[in-house]
């Protein structure tokens, strides 16, 4: 499983990108690496932090040098900001660069794993359902046009995730093989 190409999760806050991609790394034996997390050992500072003094706008720039600059490495499995579809450059890059699984989830369950979660800006508004909703209807169709592969993670185990997306990723790779 060496001879596959990095790969690259995306998909709504709450869809399990992280989670699912330390197990998928460590399933695969490579190396994990986080968009996110990456810009926030960058800046010294979180998430939040860079979005109340730069905006949206100074993160989503910060996130394109970053999606270019990991995208760049071999053998890698990268999770992506929620946002991170939204430029174009982005999603090019992705496709360019690996192969990319959408990890799909309902509004209702990102509702559920969010619920708590304080550390992310765009929901800091009584209307989380609806700020969810309209995310979705805009980034879905990114997510689903810039994927080589769509993953549902709703009500499953992430290692029940990670084990479809090896099975999947490994009919990409080489559909032969995973006939036999």
């Amino acid at each position: 499983m060496q001879d596959l190409p990095n790969l690259i999760l995306v998909g709504p806050m709450g869809a399990g990108k992280s989670t699912i991609g330390r197990l998928l790394a460590a399933e695969l034996s490579r190396e994990f690496l986080d968009s996110d997390h990456e810009i926030q050992a960058r800046c010294g500072a979180d998430i939040p932090w860079i979005f109340d003094v730069e905006g949206e706008e100074g993160f989503r720039l910060r996130e394109v040098q970053m999606i270019e600059e990991l995208t760049g490495l071999e053998g890698v499995v990268l999770a992506t900001g929620g946002g991170a579809v939204l430029r174009e450059q982005n999603r090019r890059r992705l496709r360019e660069r690996g192969s990319v699984i959408y990890l799909f989830t309902t509004v209702e369950q990102q509702l559920k794993r969010v619920a708590k979660d304080r550390n992310r800006p765009l929901l800091q508004r009584p209307d989380r359902e609806q700020v969810l909703r309209e995310m979705f209807d805009l980034r879905d169709p990114l997510y689903r046009a810039t994927a080589d592969i769509v993953v549902r993670t709703d009500r499953r185990s992430p290692r029940a995730v990670v084990n479809e997306i090896v099975r999947r990723v490994q009919r990409l790779v080489d559909p032969l093989q995973a006939k036999a």
